[in-house]
Order: C-alpha cells, then sequence, then structure tokens
C-alpha cells in the first residue's frame, strides 16, 4: 500500500494504571484506504490503545496524527470531530429507539426547533443503502439480528464522516453468511478511502480481510508486518513469544459410568424430542449451525427455560429440574454462552463470583432466616481457585468486569469446578478470548474430564469440536441428525453433511 497517504500515526504511546504500565512506547499507523489487523492476547493492550484513539482514555505519552495533523484525543466528542468511529463488541444501542433514532441519537437533524425526521429518516435511508443493508430505517433496534446492529453502527460511523473506523471482535456472534457480508462492507469501505482497524481472536480472520497486522504482546509492540506471504502460525507465534505444537492438546480420559442422560427433551420450536447420554470423563460436541437448537437444548437441560417434556438423569438417577437452582443442587453446571450478562456478576469480586454456587453451604448462624457468610472459607475457596486456574488478577477482590476475557471465562470455570459437578455443560467455551487464553481452558476441559467430569461442549469453532472431542451429535432443526463416535475418522465435512441436510426419520451413526 505504499503511496497511499498516513491517515493516522499514533507514536510512543504510553499508558499507565495503578500498579499497571498498559502501554510502553507503542507504534501504530493506518493507511487510507487499509484494513490492519490489530492482534494479541488479552491484556495485549489492544483495547486500551484504541480507547486511546476513541478518546475513552487520555494518554500519559505520545503522539498522535491524523493526515499529517496532531491530535489531542481528550474525550470521545473529539474523536469523532476529528473523523474517528468505534464500534465495540458489545453494540451500544437503545432497543425501543428505530434504526433512524440510534444513528442520530444525540446529533438529531433539525429545523429550527423541532426534529426533521423526513430528513433524517432519509439520511438513515441512503446511509444503508451505501452499505447494502436490508431492512427498514424505521424498524426498533431490538428487532435486529446481532449482524444488523452491526450495520446499524457502521452507518452511524458513516454519519458522522468517519475516516478511521476501529471494529472490536465484529466477527464474534456471526454466522459465516454474515462475517462474509460483513467483509463486502468493510471491502467497499476500504475501496472508498476509509482506514479500518480490526480487532479479531478468529486468526484465520486476517488473511481474508487484513492488508497489515500488528502484535502487541503484554503493552509493547512485537512487530507489524504485511499479512500476505505470512501462515496463520507465525502470528501466533508472535503473540505468545513461543510455537503452539497443538492448538487443540486433547487428553483422552479414562471413561467411567454414565454421568449425564437426557430423554426426549422437547420445546416447541426450539428442541425435538432429543435424547443423548455422556459418561464420565466424556467430552461430547454438539455441532449444529446457529438456530439448530443447541444453547436452546443446554438451557432446557439446566431449568433456565421450561421443557414441555423429556427426563433428566445424572449418574442413573432420575432428577427433576424446574429451575437452575435444581439443576446446581443435583450436579449440573453450565457455562453459558454469553458469559459477560448470563455466567457472571460484573460489579463483583472474583471471590464473590466462584462462591454464587455454593453459597448456601458457606453459611452459619443459628437460625433458619438469618445467616451470615463464612468469609474466612468462601476466601479460602476463592483462593485455591485462583492460584489453581491461573487467573491473572491483583488480587480475588478484584471486580471480574475489570479482567480480560480470557481471565474471566476461567472465573466462570472455577465457579462450577468449586460446586463439584457431576456433568458440566459448556456453551462456546473460548468464544472471544485469544490463542494463548484458548490453550489454558482446554487444559481445564482436560483436566475436569480426567477428574470423571462428564462434558457437553457446544461450539461454533468445528476445529475446537474436531480436536477436543470423544464424540460429537450434530443438531438440525432442533434434532440430532448424526452422531460421529470415532475421533479418528472425524472431519469438517462428515459434521456440516448432518448440519445442513435435516432428515427427521433417523439419525445417523458414523465410526
Amino acid at each position: 500500500m505504499d503511496g497511499e497517504p498516513q491517515l493516522l500515526t499514533m507514536r510512543n504511546i504510553t499508558k499507565k494504571f495503578p500498579g499497571t504500565l498498559a502501554l510502553d512506547h507503542v507504534d501504530f499507523d493506518l493507511q487510507a484506504g487499509e484494513v490492519h489487523v490489530l492482534i494479541g492476547e488479552n491484556g495485549a493492550g489492544k483495547s486500551t490503545l484504541m480507547k486511546i484513539l476513541s478518546g475513552a482514555y487520555v494518554k500519559d505519552g505520545g503522539e498522535i496524527r491524523i493526515a499529517g495533523e496532531p491530535m489531542e484525543l481528550g474525550t470521545p466528542a473529539a474523536a469523532q470531530k476529528a473523523g474517528i468511529g468505534i464500534i465495540y463488541q458489545e453494540l451500544s444501542q437503545v432497543p425501543q429507539l428505530s434504526v433512524t433514532e440510534n444513528i442520530f441519537l444525540g446529533r438529531e437533524i433539525r429545523r429550527g426547533p423541532l426534529i426533521d425526521w423526513q430528513a433524517m429518516h432519509a439520511e438513515a435511508r441512503r446511509l444503508l443503502q451505501t452499505i447494502e443493508a436490508d431492512f427498514s430505517e424505521k424498524i426498533p433496534s431490538r428487532k435486529l439480528s446481532v449482524a444488523h446492529k452491526q450495520m446499524v453502527e457502521i452507518a452511524k460511523a458513516l454519519s458522522m464522516n468517519a475516516r478511521i473506523i476501529v471494529m472490536d471482535e465484529p466477527t464474534s456472534s456471526l454466522t459465516p453468511v454474515e462475517v462474509e457480508r460483513l467483509f463486502k462492507i468493510i471491502r467497499k469501505l476500504s475501496s472508498g478511502g476509509v482506514g479500518v482497524v480490526f480487532i479479531s481472536h478468529h486468526l484465520e480472520e486476517i488473511k481474508e480481510i487484513g492488508d497489515r497486522a500488528t502484535v502487541l504482546r503484554d503493552g509493547r509492540l512485537v512487530k507489524t508486518l504485511a499479512v500476505e506471504g505470512r501462515e496463520i502460525d507465525d502470528f501466533i507465534e508472535l503473540m505468545v513469544g513461543r510455537t503452539l505444537e497443538n492448538k487443540y492438546p486433547k487428553v483422552p480420559a479414562e471413561l467411567g459410568g454414565e454421568a449425564l442422560r437426557v430423554e426426549g427433551m422437547s420445546r416447541p420450536g426450539a428442541v425435538d424430542s432429543v435424547s443423548f447420554s455422556v459418561r464420565k470423563g466424556e467430552v461430547l460436541g454438539i455441532a449444529g449451525l446457529v438456530g439448530a437448537g443447541r444453547t436452546e437444548l443446554c438451557r432446557l437441560i439446566f431449568g433456565a427455560d421450561q421443557r414441555t417434556s423429556g427426563c433428566i438423569f445424572v449418574e442413573g438417577r432420575e432428577i427433576r429440574v424446574r429451575a437452575p437452582e435444581d439443576a446446581i443442587k443435583n450436579g449440573i453446571g453450565f457455562l453459558t454462552e454469553n458469559r459477560k450478562e448470563e455466567g457472571l456478576l460484573l460489579h463483583l469480586s472474583i471471590t464473590r463470583n466462584i462462591s454464587l454456587p455454593i453459597l448456601g453451604s458457606l453459611t452459619r448462624g443459628p437460625f433458619r432466616f438469618i445467616k451470615l457468610i463464612d468469609h474466612r472459607r468462601d476466601a479460602a475457596i476463592a483462593d485455591e481457585y485462583y492460584r489453581k486456574l491461573n487467573i491473572r488478577a491483583p488480587s480475588v477482590r478484584k471486580k471480574t468486569g475489570e479482567l480480560s476475557g480470557g481471565n474471566q471465562q476461567k472465573v466462570v470455570f472455577a465457579k462450577w469446578i468449586a460446586s463439584n459437578s457431576k456433568a458440566l455443560i459448556i456453551d462456546e467455551p473460548t468464544r472471544g478470548i485469544d490463542v494463548g487464553a484458548k490453550i489454558e481452558i482446554y487444559d481445564l476441559i482436560n483436566n475436569l474430564a480426567a477428574q470423571g467430569v462428564g462434558i457437553v461442549m457446544v461450539s461454533s469453532e468445528l476445529p475446537e469440536l474436531l480436536g477436543m472431542s470423544d464424540r460429537i451429535l450434530v443438531m438440525c432443526g432442533g434434532r440430532i441428525t448424526g452422531e460421529l463416535k470415532d475421533p479418528k475418522t472425524f472431519t469438517q465435512e462428515e459434521v456440516m453433511k448432518y448440519a445442513i441436510a435435516f432428515s427427521p426419520q433417523e439419525t445417523a451413526v458414523v465410526g
């Protein structure tokens, strides 16, 4: 991309927090019309660097230039005025408001003292057409898919005449078809001279969408390099500082008796007569496309949603599950797909999150309705798993919302390990975490299996399922349509065949 104007230059950017040097003289630049991928493990400094660019943080040192002009981006308003648009992983829209209202929120087009709705809808429609969006500007945001909400955020950035657009993990909740559509929009933006900073943990996306990549590690710049001619393993080695011989370090465990059995699980429109069992020490993978019913099945087993029929057995004993507390009491744990909203209380400490499922056993007192938490035992349990799981935080008193994604996921694992779960349902175990943290999560899964826990693992990453499962069930249309029994013969093609070819008459068994 030689000869293109230097759109953004960040030199010697430094940022300190109490006890932490988050960025240590980091350089980063972006050319007009370029897609520059920013990668690194959780805690590497990617988000901090981009928050400085967005005006959310004030740098402690260094210089920022946009199109050659020195800039002080001390506030989000200053960043927007400079032509910088940020699309965060957690999309910030008002659900009740329309697409138009979300695009122009706080910047409404007015005719005198009144909002000019006609002009606003017309401009919103034009912006959506620019990115080939196929939904109305008048639809409420709550009715949009994640992919469509991202398009609204892109339209909002364009409405501010953004020359630089930062996308933070934009594909983490998208289907392959939606990802390709997003990439088409990004290519269109870059062809029009917009510079795009693309942050992603899906390293295979680097080669598909990126022109250059910058790797950060521990708050320092490792290297900036052209994407063309590089292999994914090159980026991994730069990220973690070592080669990863095995990205899916599966350690087969000795299988024991039945840990969990489900018979005839149903909920109209979601799950249709699903039956399966998982043995102690087994990792049972569940594959399928978005909408296949995988997460819905998990929620029915855990009692988060109500089933219309079906039986659940733990270690051969039928149990009644009407709510999550019944599942927990009987030895079923559930790592939800959305850890930030359903798996953790982000405003509470690591200690409090780990002890939540076992809080009843940590209370003492002579009265039935007045119990006190045994804080000594509470802290001891949290500290044990803090050390065992290598949770990277100053102490167990740290709020979980201030941890990286990988460390948040470790806290969720610690919660269910501490509760002595006999069967553990894991929905998207490595979503939104980096390659190094993924290896640690896989080691946790191996350790749990070795201890005799029966594990049900749902994942949209097929290589992950193929690499970590002892057996794989494939779902489509709320039913199990295929079963792969021999890990030596697992293939992505075989999984996809049953994920898209729904046959209600029978379940195919392979191996």
